[in-house]
Formats: structure tokens, C-alpha cells, sequence
């Protein structure tokens, strides 16, 4: 694998298919440590991350998690995370080259709350165990697991290491398991699950596997120009919860309005891939444009994830994409993706 200081996921290991399909079928380790740690510490953190994050953080306890996003006040989404309560902090995961800005847009709210915010992504890995045998292959190795439900974790020692296992929410459309390692233990865990069973994934697999389960990727389908009610939003939001930024956009959409597009997915007729932002048409009109699109092994064809106008969101609309000089049809679909 990569060294501990190298944050970033090769485009495969040789074999993309057969990552892919390891995946699918079996158990593969993908590196995540291109992802960024912010830890909060301090009694107050749970109070100060709940009154600024869209999901409940209060009422978690150690050994729970969840997903969330922090909005700004129009409701437009700055960044998603994942949120894992410790025994004696809360980390916060954050997509890869973010966690610099999370920690920054965090701390300007800060006031007289006992709340101490670091950027810790370089003192720790992550890795991404996904596949049906992962969870059964992260038990044997590690003794331990953590519970079935997501964001769940628990420590464990693996080969010697101290790590943090975390139950997956499923990005990949299949069972997962996060291993939080010490940055100078990251290689050694790797070699261990590698050696147990689980094959290397690269970037290329991790696509198409993301995009088929429809997981939006924070800074492709989704950034600072993006409502969280265009996005398939249920797992990252409380609805019972009180204020924080941008609940009045999200609540009164959800109750009195609507938004004017929607992330949908795209089933294309045959196999060739459109460019990310290729116009969608319909009716000889721009309805939107795809931020995302792959080769799906498992409909045998092009997928793709697209905001539509509101108006043509609904499964089953036919549509054209605009890719270069070729135009693909293609068929609205929910997310995710049948298998």
C-alpha cells in the first residue's frame, strides 16, 4: 500500500475489474486516508457540534455516529461529514483536501464553550473494508466489531495495533467497516487484512461502485452551490432537532416549497460513458447537467448521477445527454441504482 504520509488512492492495483468485483462478491481494503480528521475535545463539544451540524449530535452516546453536513444560512451545503463519538472526543471525517476549511468554518462559532478543535489528519489512516465477508474478516483479524447499525464503533487492537472500527453506511452498496489506525500503524493493518483475504481497491473501482450505490462525492456532485434538499438527504439530517445554520431553508422547503432541481440518476441505453458536466436535454431544452457517470458491471451500462429540473426528475423521464460531439439517451432513475 501507500506509505503513512501518502494521502492519496492510486487509480487501481492492476486489476480494476477484478477490484470491482472483490467488492461486489468478497472483501476489499481501499485506503481513505486521503480523508481529513477533525477531532473535538472539551465537555462542551457534543452542545457546540449539535447547534451547528444538520443531524443530532446530543443525543449520541460513545461508541455511536452518524452523518451530517454544515450548511450556511441559505442552506447550501459547505461540507458533509461523518461524525464518530469516542469515549473522549468526537472526530470528525471530512472529505479529502477539507479538513483545513472544516476546522476554520468550526472554529469562527466558538465563543466561551469548552470546546478545543484540532486538525488531526496527519497523525492517523483510515482504511475502508467493504464487502460482504468484510465485517466476518474485521472480527476474525481484530476480535471485535462494532455494532450493526451505522457510524457504530468500537477499539480493538488488529496485529498489534490500536484501532478504531467503525460500521460503514454503505457508499459502496455493500457491507463496510472503517479501521482508525495511528499514522504509523496504517501499513502494518493494511498488510494484515491484505494477508487475511481482502484485495487492494483502487480509485477506478471505488467509482463505479459509489456511483452505482448513488453516494454524491462532496466537490463532484456536490458543493457550496448545492441546496441540501437537491440531494438525497434523509441519513444526513435531523428533523426533530432545533436550530441550526440554514434549518429555516431546509424546513420550509420541506413543509411549504420545493427546490428547482434534484440529484437523480441516469441509466444510459448502451455502454459509452458522458464527460462529468454534459448537458442533459429534454424536449430540445437544458434540464441539467451530470456530475458523475461510470460503466456499470452490474446493468452492463452507462450510469451517471445528474441534477434535473424538478420538472423532469421523475423516474421513468427519458432524457438526452450531450457528451462532445455524441448525444446519449438515456432514463431518470431513484438512487440507488437497482442491482
Amino acid at each position: 500500500m501507500p506509505g503513512a504520509t501518502v494521502r492519496e488512492t492510486p487509480l487501481d492495483y492492476g486489476d480494476a475489474p477484478a477490484e470491482y468485483d472483490a467488492v461486489r462478491r468478497r472483501a476489499g481494503v481501499i485506503d481513505r486516508s486521503d480523508h481529513g480528521l477533525v477531532e473535538a475535545t472539551g465537555r462542551d463539544r457534543a452542545t457546540f457540534l449539535h447547534a451547528l451540524l444538520s443531524n443530532e449530535i446530543k443525543a449520541l452516546t460513545p461508541g455511536q455516529g452518524c452523518a451530517a453536513t454544515l450548511l450556511d444560512v441559505h442552506g447550501k451545503v459547505q461540507v458533509t461529514l461523518l461524525v464518530w463519538l469516542f469515549e473522549d472526543r468526537i472526530v470528525l471525517v471530512t472529505p479529502p483536501g477539507m479538513a483545513a476549511t472544516t476546522h476554520e468554518q468550526l472554529d469562527k462559532y466558538l465563543f466561551a464553550e469548552k470546546v478545543v478543535l484540532e486538525d488531526v489528519s496527519g497523525a492517523h489512516g483510515l482504511l475502508l473494508l467493504a464487502g460482504p465477508e468484510a465485517p466476518a474478516l474485521v472480527s476474525r483479524l481484530a476480535g471485535a466489531a462494532p455494532a450493526s447499525a451505522p457510524w457504530s464503533s468500537v477499539a480493538a487492537r488488529l496485529d498489534g495495533v490500536a484501532v478504531r472500527l467503525v460500521r460503514g453506511g454503505g457508499d459502496t452498496g455493500e457491507a463496510e467497516v472503517w479501521l482508525m489506525t495511528p499514522a504509523d500503524g496504517t501499513a502494518r493493518v493494511w498488510d494484515a487484512v491484505v494477508a487475511a483475504g481482502a484485495r487492494p481497491v483502487g480509485q477506478a473501482a471505488v467509482e463505479t461502485l459509489r456511483i452505482e450505490a448513488g453516494t454524491p462525492r462532496f466537490g463532484r456532485d456536490v458543493d457550496g452551490s448545492v441546496l441540501l434538499p437537491e440531494i438525497p438527504f434523509d441519513a444526513l439530517v435531523s428533523q426533530t432537532k432545533g436550530c441550526y445554520p440554514g434549518q429555516e431553508v431546509v424546513v420550509r422547503i420541506r413543509d411549504r416549497g420545493h427546490v428547482n432541481r434534484h440529484l437523480r440518476g441516469l441509466v444510459f441505453d448502451g455502454a459509452d460513458v458522458p464527460e462529468a458536466g454534459a448537458e442533459v436535454r429534454a424536449d430540445a431544452a437544458a434540464i441539467g447537467r451530470v456530475t458523475s457517470a461510470t460503466r456499470s458491471p452490474a446493468l452492463g451500462r452507462a450510469v451517471g448521477l445528474a441534477f434535473v429540473r424538478r420538472q423532469h426528475a421523475a423516474p421513468g423521464t427519458r432524457v438526452e445527454v450531450q457528451s462532445g460531439a455524441q448525444t446519449l439517451e438515456a432514463t431518470v432513475s431513484d438512487l440507488p441504482f437497482a442491482r
